[in-house]
């Protein structure tokens, strides 16, 4: 028994599903006019015809009436010659195309060179064209990108919906290799190229392969191109009379695609008949052949109900008001305000012509014969759900702070405010909030009461848990004796905090340097980057003992070498004791004179004789560097620069 499978996308895409709705529905109310074929389909273009749609390719033989612009699109001229005839303009174009013209249309206006790749007799590329004052460069074909005598070197690339995405790769590359710097918008419709793939896979796993559109149809045309590749047994019809029944077999594996121009009354036709013919259950028959075109077109619509989620695709966007296509006969309108909770969010800002986005129903006709929608519903469903797995499963949630409110922040999660008092934003105390404000912060949910709408943030714990574990992990990695650095994060009279990645070791005052400092802010300052050595680490207590001092740098360890013994040097009075006088030959090395050595004389006081801050002239007695002590000795040095002028005599 014949197998039919028929390609899930085959048929009208959206965009030519809304032309088509919008020109039977304006039909009812008065005669209108189209700017050439609505679409190509000479089949609907005929149906269309005997509603009252006429098809005009020069509207100057026309005084006045309605007139639709077709969903391949148009340039700028034409709008602004119907507005100065004051034609009344239903604008029929795919939304899809609106936003290449859009794109071309600032990037003429910025000075800049437009590449098109597309079929330049195709109307929708010509009226792209017709955004730049038909200045682009088209090419069509892979010959024409290696041939083409490029005359600038930057260029905007913008590609026809309708396109093959694997020839548009081959082309860009041929462009790159030529040296032409591109700006590419990769503008081909992702309805187009789900039903190529879907004709990819189909035309490669069946016996024979119909393709159903009207000759004129480039999109149709392709798909012919793609199944005639992968099943060589490939048949282009564009209706049920151009298909020979008798070259079918009962036993054939069948598949069947169709162009974003084909209308589901062709297709059901096809597939009944082959149905019937094959004595095939596989297939049901889907209707009588009797329904005319415009309730077969209603029966593709989807069915809407208020309260359903559904998946739509973006058509305009006007002062915040978002129009969507849902495949109903009526658009949706996202209400300004309906788009999120968070007011910061513009809809004008995050959604372009194309997108695809989910909406929740509120009411299937608002009054005007449009669906009422709301995304601000969709981020409230699910919002809650992700507040209430954070609360039930105590994970971390994210969220976006929008507010500094008296007591704390506002953070918004999918549309759920969530309130997170002063005293959970931090382990410690912040003073201005605001710092936080537009920035995303991760958080617990520590309160939650539904009924109340009552959500409540902390922070606290989940810091205090982040340090802890900074903290473990550094404790781990620290080695004695290594040299590490940190930033100085404050400072004390006893020494200064130095922050290592997350956990603060201290450095003492005395290890701040080899010399003598009364504050520890005469060496570091806070905010200073610092290599320091580490001394000590007690992980049970979670303290770090930090050094400056390096002991390459100790001046000890030359201290026998630049003062031998009896020789006379210089040093600076630096303190003293009862027992004499400290004398500092240099940063970090001090020596004594005792008060025996200070004259050749009885010294009661130190201070009778010297004074804080004088230099003097000593001589060295005694040096022991392991020690760190020097014995120095004032009488003798001078009684040595005595005997030195006596024998000068």
């Amino acid at each position: 028994m014949a197998e039919i499978m028929v390609a899930k996308s085959a048929g009208f895409c959206f965009g030519v599903n809304r032309a088509i709705h919008m020109a039977c529905e304006e039909s009812k109310k008065k005669e209108i006019y189209t700017y050439g074929p609505l679409i190509h389909n000479k089949e609907v273009i005929m149906d269309l015809e005997k509603k009252g749609v006429h098809v005009i390719e020069d509207f100057q033989k026309i005084q006045q009436g309605t007139v639709m612009i077709r969903s391949h699109g148009v340039g700028k001229q034409i709008y602004e010659e119907l507005e100065h005839r004051n034609f009344k303009i239903i604008d029929g174009t795919c939304p899809f195309v609106k936003r290449i013209h859009e794109i071309v249309q600032k990037a003429y206006e910025q000075g800049k060179n437009i590449i098109i790749i597309g079929d330049k007799k195709h109307p929708e590329v010509q009226g792209i064209n017709g955004w730049c004052q038909n200045s682009a460069v088209i090419i069509g074909e892979i010959e024409e990108a290696q041939q083409y005598p490029f005359v600038n070197q930057n260029y905007t690339v913008v590609v026809q919906t309708t396109f093959r995405k694997t020839k548009l790769q081959t082309m860009l590359e041929i462009l790159q290799q030529k040296g032409l710097i591109l700006e590419v918008f990769n503008t081909i419709c992702s309805a187009t190229a789900q039903r190529q793939q879907e004709a990819v896979s189909l035309s490669r796993n069946v016996d024979k392969m119909i393709v159903i559109g009207d000759k004129n149809s480039s999109n149709t045309q392709k798909l012919f191109e793609i199944c005639s590749k992968n099943c060589k047994k490939t048949y282009y019809i564009e209706t049920i009379c151009n298909l020979v029944l008798n070259i079918f077999d009962k036993n054939d594996k069948i598949g069947i695609t169709a162009g974003a121009s084909t209308p589901p009354a062709i297709i059901k036709e096809v597939i009944s008949t082959m149905s019937e013919a094959l004595n095939n259950d596989a297939v049901q028959n889907n209707g009588g052949m009797e329904e005319d075109f415009e309730q077969m077109l209603n029966e593709s619509f989807t069915i809407l109900h208020t309260g359903d989620v559904v998946k739509g695709t973006v058509i305009s966007i006007s002062n915040e008001e978002v129009s969507v296509n849902l495949n109903y006969k009526s658009d949706g309108i996202i209400p300004k305000g309906e788009y999120s909770r968070d007011a910061s969010v513009l809809p004008s800002k995050v959604l372009q012509p194309g997108d695809e986005i989910e909406v929740f129903v509120v009411r299937v006709n608002d009054g005007d014969g449009n669906v009422q929608l709301s995304r601000k519903r969709i981020e409230d469903q699910k919002g809650m759900e992700e507040v209430e797995a954070a609360y039930q499963n105590k994970t971390v949630i994210t969220g976006k702070i929008t507010d500094v409110v008296r007591g704390g922040l506002i953070a918004m999660v999918n549309g759920i405010r969530i309130f997170i008092p002063s005293s959970q934003v931090s382990n410690k105390f912040i003073e201005d909030l605001n710092v936080f404000k537009g920035k995303e912060l991760e958080f617990n949910i520590i309160e939650l009461d539904k009924v109340k709408r009552r959500f409540i943030g902390g922070r606290k714990a989940l810091i205090e848990k982040e340090i802890a574990e900074k903290k473990a992990a550094l404790f781990d990695k620290l080695e004695i004796g290594s040299k590490v650095k940190g930033t100085v994060s404050r400072i004390t009279d006893f020494g200064a905090f130095v922050d290592l990645g997350g956990v603060d070791g201290l450095i003492h005052i005395s290890e701040m340097s080899w010399g003598r400092i009364t504050n520890p802010k005469e060496v570091l300052k806070e905010g200073q980057e610092v290599e320091v050595i580490i001394l000590d680490v007690d992980k049970e207590k979670g303290k770090i003992s930090l050094s400056l001092k390096d002991s390459a740098n100790n001046p000890w360890s030359l201290a026998v070498e630049k003062y031998p013994v009896g020789s006379i040097t210089e040093g600076k009075v630096v303190r003293m004791v009862p027992f004499g006088v400290f004398v500092e030959l240099e940063a970090g090395v001090d020596g004594l004179v005792h008060i025996s050595q200070i004259a050749n004389k009885h010294v009661v006081k130190p201070e009778d004789e010297l004074k804080v801050g004088e230099v003097i002239k000593v001589k060295v007695l005694e040096v022991n560097a392991e020690q760190k002590k020097i014995s120095l000795s004032k009488r003798q040095a001078e009684e040595n620069a005595e005997d030195s002028e006596k024998t000068e005599e």
